[in-house]
């Protein structure tokens, strides 16, 4: 598990086992946003396993499947909910931790600025220039 903070309260990871969620849970995690669709993963790793995992980790569990390439206002609106819902810091992943990357800073356009949303995340190896045009439009 590779846990990349973002910020604070926000942090992205490549794909995660049931396993590794007490150590998130650990590490301060509260919410778990999961922003793979189900298709992508062996069924070990599916949504209703994970959820089930993160609950008896005592950790809330936030489906949020996001096709890469193909994400939607609902995707957006739903990490936006989920991240103000939370009740302390949020940990999300999907394949690579980009997805997660990308929904966390289009849900925060208008809020921050272009640049920060990009450069925050390019820390961590993620590119989201291609996302200016949108952030900036916020």
């Amino acid at each position: 598990m590779d846990i990349r903070a973002l910020t604070p309260t926000y942090a992205v990871s490549p794909q995660i086992a049931p396993e590794d969620l007490p150590a998130i849970k650990a590490a301060g995690y509260v919410t778990v946003i999961d922003n793979r669709p189900d298709a992508e993963i062996p069924a070990d790793l599916h949504t209703d396993p994970m959820r089930l995992a993160a609950e008896a980790a005592g950790l809330r569990f936030v489906a949020n499947p996001v096709i890469g390439g193909a994400i939607t206002e609902e995707n957006v609106a739903a990490q936006r909910a989920a991240i103000g819902e939370s009740a302390g810091p949020v940990f999300a992943y999907c394949a690579s931790g980009n997805r997660s990357s990308v929904v966390w800073a289009l849900a925060h356009a208008g809020t921050q600025s272009a640049d920060e949303l990009i450069g925050i995340p390019a820390r961590f190896g993620y590119n989201l220039e291609w996302l200016r045009p949108a952030l900036e439009q916020a």
